[in-house]
């Protein structure tokens, strides 16, 4: 059985991004665009991750252009519009797809291991997340509309107590 760390997937300059760089941290995967009605959840995602990095919290955004084109552009242009207006420093990915025949693996497994309800894998919308353990186990899977607050608590409950 495959766990989150056994796969690669491309980075912004396609070169490969091993998922095991991530031993030991929570990972929080999210299917991305930057011309849909959920895309200031980047303001959020990029909190959760200023907030939570030095905790060992990564967030991974996969741009993908599936759901009503509104991830059109360049790789290049995806990234500076995640900068400049959300001030995106966690990793954008390579713009994926995360239903169909052309499915990055990645989202395969994701799916598989946590399905939606009633038992179906197919990601609905952009913005939809992933939640992964420091062992590498799918914790949970949320839907578009849950923001990036919302899901803050569950976060919480995987780190270890701070220290005083």
């Amino acid at each position: 059985m495959p766990s989150f760390y056994d796969f690669k997937v491309k980075d912004k300059v396609d070169q490969d991004h091993d998922l095991s760089q991530y031993k030991g941290k929570v990972v929080l995967v999210v299917n991305t665009a930057s011309k849909c009605g959920f895309t200031p959840q980047f303001d959020g995602l990029e909190k959760l991750y200023q907030k939570y990095k030095e905790r060992n919290v990564v967030v991974l955004g996969f741009p993908c252009n599936q759901f009503g084109g509104q991830d059109p552009g360049s790789q290049e242009e995806i990234e500076s519009f995640c900068k400049v207006n959300y001030g995106v420093t966690f990793p954008i990915l390579k713009k994926i797809e995360v239903n169909g025949d052309k499915v990055e693996p990645l989202y395969e497994f994701l799916k598989t291991e946590k399905p939606g309800i009633f038992g179906l894998t197919r990601i609905k919308w952009n913005f939809e997340k992933f939640l992964i353990d420091a062992n590498g186990k799918v914790i949970s899977r949320f839907s578009s509309l849950a923001t990036p607050q919302s899901i803050e608590s569950e976060i919480e409950l995987l780190l270890p107590a701070e220290e005083n």
